[in-house]
């Protein structure tokens, strides 16, 4: 039998990290149990030829959630991580030669498009940009920073709310919705690509979603010195200073709510570890079908559409000698975006001609480099996730890994003779992360009702088990993953009476 408020966190991804904190910092007596060998579930790191890389999230958005986090739990962002500003953040390069350089700070971005693509290009961004920002102001309390939203508590918001929430544009699409505001093509494809943030279609995903453009052009997207796995390291290290336990290679094989609600869980050797409260730091898909198991009427909804996965690699990159030195960031857009997306949501298959995506781990997050003065370069392509009836074909994923090696070379951001040291398709991420079919961030955010849709952090039929991850309210990426965290640790609190 579980002591009253002993908790279990299954999973020690981000979301589980900052559940921990919250919970642990409330009094309880928290476990973490973690099936891999390290901290971290998609914001990961490995070591590769005697350095460590980070193999996940390369930018940090929103640092005031993690400040708020250590705050509370007596201690401060500066104590754990220093963040870092590179400029240029961003460097966008087109088939036609055009190349964009964006920054941190609104006003030299807004400068630099003004340099590059003329001022009536600049003038259009700015309007975007206040508009954006409106969506963030209005969204941002429901969506976002409160619990998850329902029909009922929409219902239940004063007149003066729901008029505030007219400004999230939920009924155009997100690429309508730029579109009507935006003349230059280039910015168009910009803004579109803020869509993949949560792996969604921007031909259908609704405009809300044009607030991501503001969270990163006006508040700032950062790098973290040391690497983003210095985030990991610093969430474990303030649980553990809370009393927190962690315990690696650990796996769950199920949850045991027998009686109507949660009494703890039991790991594949057969140890059952009681608790009174759950929280599932796992897809929510793989908590109701493999964790649960069947005759548990969990209340949990089927994903509709998952989200986007990708292929990852990292590469050796050798020393650039004469040629400009690295940015932190590079996305290489293709001559048909939409045909990405085409590939992907309509041909469900790896997209002919991806976007190429580089973070410089040496420029970004100050990571170290080999003696040879080579630096680890991380790379991502858009992908599917996995079909439902089974895994993709490896040839699939080996074309795919060409052709984003031929793109790179013939813009002369990689050389010949560098060479990737790991990589991680759809494949692999299905299977280190069961329940998700590789997806990265859960459902797609698709449609104008996909927020209404999302589990919610407390498992309304199963009381006692809560979710945090980005499969659950409020979402996938770094900031909503930690935020699902605290979300579900407040409902716990709430539900044993504890104070916050």
């Amino acid at each position: 039998m579980a002591e009253r408020g002993e908790v279990v966190v299954v999973g020690a991804g981000l979301g589980g990290l900052a559940s921990a904190v919250e919970l642990a910092g409330a009094g309880l007596s928290v476990t973490v149990l973690e099936r891999a060998a390290i901290a971290g579930g998609k914001a990961g790191a490995r070591l590769v030829q005697g350095l460590e890389v980070d193999t996940g999230p390369s930018v940090l958005t929103m640092p005031d959630v993690l400040s708020e986090l250590f705050t509370r739990a007596g201690s401060s962002l500066d104590a754990h991580l220093t963040l870092r500003e590179p400029a240029p953040a961003f460097r966008y390069r087109w088939p036609d030669g055009v190349i964009l350089d964006v920054f941190a700070d609104l006003g030299r971005t807004l400068d630099s498009v003004n340099r590059t693509l003329g001022a009536r290009a600049c003038r259009d961004l700015a309007q975007f940009m206040a508009y954006a920002r409106r969506i963030w102001e209005a969204a941002a309390p429901h969506f976002v920073y409160g619990p998850a939203p329902s029909w009922g508590h929409m219902a239940s918001l004063g007149l003066g709310e729901l008029l505030k929430l007219r400004q999230v544009d939920p009924l155009r699409a997100m690429r309508a919705a730029i579109a009507q505001q935006v003349r230059s093509p280039h910015l168009r494809m910009l803004l579109e690509r803020y869509a993949t943030y949560n792996g969604s279609d921007p031909r259908s995903a609704p405009a809300t979603l044009n607030c991501i453009a503001h969270v990163e052009l006006a508040l700032g997207g950062f790098g973290v010195e040391g690497g983003i796995y210095e985030v990991v390291r610093a969430l474990q290290r303030v649980g553990e200073g809370l009393g927190v336990r962690y315990r690696f290679e650990a796996p769950v094989a199920r949850i045991d709510a027998s009686g109507g609600r949660v009494r703890g869980v039991v790991l594949e050797d057969g140890e059952v570890v009681p608790a009174e409260v759950v929280v599932g730091n796992a897809d929510a898909a793989h908590v109701a079908r493999d964790l649960l198991g069947e005759g548990v009427r969990h209340g949990l909804p089927e994903v509709a559409q998952p989200s986007m996965s990708g292929w990852t690699a990292v590469v050796r990159a050798g020393s650039r000698g004469t040629r400009p030195a690295r940015v932190a960031h590079e996305v290489l857009f293709p001559r048909d975006y939409t045909a990405e997306f085409a590939d992907i949501f309509d041909a469900d298959r790896p997209p002919r001609e991806p976007t190429v995506y580089l973070c410089a781990q040496r420029a970004c997050h100050g990571r170290a480099t080999w003696p040879d003065d080579s630096e680890p370069v991380f790379l991502m392509a858009n992908a599917p996730p996995e079909p439902a009836q089974g895994p993709r074909p490896d040839a699939a994923w080996a074309l795919l890994k060409a052709t984003v090696r031929q793109r790179l070379l013939d813009a002369d951001l990689l050389q010949r003779g560098d060479a990737f040291l790991w990589e991680r398709t759809p494949t692999d991420l299905a299977r280190q992360f069961p329940g998700s079919r590789g997806a990265i961030y859960g459902a797609a955010s698709n449609d104008r009702f996909a927020a209404f849709r999302r589990p919610a952090n407390r498992v309304g039929g199963v009381p006692g088990l809560y979710l945090a991850s980005g499969s659950a309210h409020p979402g996938g990426g770094m900031p909503l993953a930690l935020l699902s965290g605290r979300a579900a640790a407040r409902a716990a609190l709430a539900d044993l009476g504890r104070p916050r």
